[in-house]
């Protein structure tokens, strides 16, 4: 591909990126209400450490964390990102080839 192309590819996964998230967002349900959840009872938390150490409450919590980024506004950020990092590197791949 040429450098023009990979410019263009570069607004084109940039725009359709930020359009795609800000449709996202407008469309994302408010949060629940908080509320009790079992995973954050303190007798679950010593249970999960009793069983698997504190590694075990640790993963649990990153899962926790990385299913979290694709619902809602969450799923609105994570989007935008990643069209930034691939816009990112079309316009290197970009400035590599015009070289």
């Amino acid at each position: 591909m040429t450098g023009r192309r990979l410019r263009f590819a570069a607004a084109a996964v940039l725009i359709i990126g930020f359009a795609g998230a800000i449709w996202i967002y407008v469309g994302a349900a408010p949060p629940d209400a908080p509320g009790y959840t079992l995973e954050e009872s303190k007798q679950y938390l010593r249970a999960m450490e009793l069983y698997g150490g504190k590694a075990n409450v640790l993963a649990a919590e990153l899962r926790q964390w990385f299913e979290s980024l694709w619902h809602g506004v969450r799923l609105a950020y994570t989007v935008a990102c990643a069209a930034v990092l691939l816009a990112v590197a079309f316009w290197f791949a970009a400035l590599a080839s015009e070289e």
